[in-house]
C-alpha cells in the first residue's frame, strides 16, 4: 500500500502534526511520502518543491497572496484566517505520479492545493481536519457564527450581508468537489467531530476520531533543574508558560485573557514568587502585569521544545477556540500541567483536576484561580505531573495515532470500488 500525504508547511502547527504520522508510518514499514510546499528542513523523508519556478514560489508565498487577493474586496473586521482556494495549479497532479492508492490531505490552505483539485481525486482519499475550513466558506474557525450548518453566506469574517459573498462561493465548489470523491473524514477531537456531523457540507460523511500522537522518547519529562540552566530561567521560581505559533498576536490563542488573570494573581500575592515565560513571536513591555517575563522566540526543534515544556511549572493555553493544540499536548507528555478554558477539543486532553485545570469559558477568576491551583500545592503538583504523563503515554503515543491510520488506510483500499 503506498500512502500520500500532502501539507502546506512543516513547522507550523499542523504540518508538524502530519510530518509526525508519517514519521509514525514509517516506523511501521509502510510506504508513505509526505509533500510539503514550505519545506524548511532538510529531512529526506519530506518532499517540498521540486522545480526551481516551484522552489520561488513557496519562498515569496506567492500562492496565498494569490489565492488571498479576493479577500481585498472586503473591509474584514480582523484579519483571522480566511482560505479560498481558487488558484489553479499542478501540484496535485505531479505528487499523484507517486502513484498512491490512497491520499492524505492535511493542512492544504495558503493556495497549496485548490478546491477544484481536490473533487479530481480518483484514489481512496482521508481528510484530515486541523481546524473548521473544509466545512465553512473559508473560515478556520467560526468564532460565533453557525451559518456553516445551512450554506454559508452573508459571512461576518467578510463583514458581509449577502448570501452571494465569497463565502458561499467558497462552499458551493467544496459541496461539488465533496460530491465528487465522497472523502473519509478524520478528526482529532470529539468537539471537531460533533462541528463536522452538524455541518451541511460533512454531515452525511464517514467521520473517524484519530488524535494526534506524539514521539515520547523526544517528549518526556527531564529534570526541571537542568532544563532551566540549559535554557538559563531562574531556578528559584515558578514558571508560567505561554506559546503559539503566532505568539501574543493572535487573538484566538487568547493571551488577551491571560493578561488580566495575571493581573489577579499578582494582586493576590503571587508576585515575588511567579516569572512567565513566553515563547512564539511576543510583543510586550519589560513585564506582564507585574510579573517578569522571558521571552524565547519561535523554537522549532523538538529537543528545545520538549526543554522548554520541563523546565516550566504550569502551561496556560487560554484559547477562544481550539482543536487539538500541540502546545498543550507537548507540554502534558512532558508532564507539565495545563490551564485551559473548557472549549474546543481542550477537554480531550486536560481531564479537570487530574493533569491541570478547565477554567468556566471565559471566565478570567477561574482561570487565574486554576494557576494558583495548579501551583500552590508542592504534592498535588507532583501528582499532576505524573497523571499528565500517564495520560500522553495512554492516549497520544505516535505509535497509537499511526496504527489507527494504517487501519483506516488498509480498509479503505480493499474496500470494493463504488461504480
Amino acid at each position: 500500500m503506498k500512502i500520500l500525504m500532502l501539507s502546506t508547511g512543516e513547522r507550523d502547527g499542523a504540518g508538524r502534526a502530519a510530518c509526525r504520522l508519517h514519521e509514525g508510518l514509517g516506523q511501521m514499514g509502510l510506504d508513505a511520502q509526505i509533500s510539503i510546499q514550505q519545506k524548511q528542513s532538510n529531512d529526506p523523508r519530506i518532499t517540498g518543491p521540486q522545480t526551481a519556478l516551484d522552489k520561488t514560489i513557496a519562498k515569496l508565498n506567492l500562492s496565498y497572496r494569490l489565492d488571498s487577493l479576493p479577500l481585498n474586496l472586503y473591509h474584514r473586521p480582523n484579519r483571522a484566517p480566511f482560505s479560498l482556494q481558487w488558484l489553479p495549479g499542478s501540484t496535485l497532479q505531479r505528487t499523484i505520479a507517486f502513484d498512491p492508492d490512497i491520499i492524505n490531505l492535511q493542512w492544504i490552505c495558503q493556495g497549496y492545493v485548490s478546491i477544484e483539485a481536490i473533487g479530481k481525486i480518483k484514489q481512496p482519499l482521508v481528510l484530515t481536519l486541523h481546524d473548521m475550513w473544509a466545512f465553512t466558506g473559508g473560515c478556520h474557525y467560526n468564532q460565533t457564527c453557525d451559518r456553516y450548518q445551512v450554506a454559508c453566506g452573508a459571512c461576518p469574517q467578510l463583514n458581509s450581508d449577502r448570501e452571494s459573498d465569497l463565502s458561499r462561493w467558497v462552499w458551493q465548489r467544496k459541496a461539488k468537489a465533496l460530491q465528487q470523491t465522497n472523502p473519509t473524514v478524520v478528526v482529532l477531537s470529539k468537539w471537531l467531530a460533533k462541528c463536522a456531523a452538524s455541518s451541511s457540507l460533512l454531515k452525511h460523511h464517514r467521520v473517524e476520531l484519530i488524535p494526534n500522537g506524539l514521539n515520547l522518547t523526544k517528549y518526556k519529562p527531564i529534570d526541571k533543574l537542568l532544563a532551566r540552566q540549559i535554557l538559563n530561567l531562574p531556578l528559584d521560581k515558578q514558571l508560567i508558560l505561554f506559546g503559539a505559533t503566532l505568539g501574543t498576536i493572535d487573538p484566538r490563542k487568547g493571551f488577551q485573557l491571560l493578561e488580566p488573570a495575571l493581573k489577579k494573581l499578582s494582586s493576590s500575592g503571587w508576585t515575588d514568587r511567579l516569572e512567565a515565560v513566553i515563547f512564539g513571536p511576543a510583543l510586550l513591555d519589560a513585564e506582564i502585569c507585574g510579573f517578569k517575563y522571558h521571552a524565547l522566540g519561535t523554537l522549532t526543534d523538538d529537543i528545545s521544545i520538549a526543554i522548554l515544556y520541563a523546565a516550566a511549572d504550569v502551561l496556560v493555553a487560554p484559547s477562544i477556540q481550539d482543536n487539538l493544540p500541540n502546545v498543550v499536548l507537548e507540554a502534558l507528555a512532558c508532564g507539565t500541567p495545563c490551564v485551559a478554558f473548557d472549549v474546543g477539543g481542550l477537554p480531550d486532553l486536560i481531564e479537570h483536576q487530574k493533569n491541570g485545570y478547565l477554567a468556566q469559558p471565559f471566565d478570567i477568576e477561574d482561570l487565574a484561580t486554576g494557576i494558583a491551583w495548579v501551583l500552590d500545592n508542592p504534592s498535588r503538583h507532583q501528582n499532576l505531573r505524573n497523571y499528565a504523563r500517564e495520560k500522553a503515554e495512554r492516549e497520544f503515543s505516535i505509535e497509537l495515532q499511526a496504527k489507527r491510520y494504517a487501519t483506516l488506510f488498509s480498509e479503505l483500499v480493499s474496500a470494493p470500488k463504488q461504480i
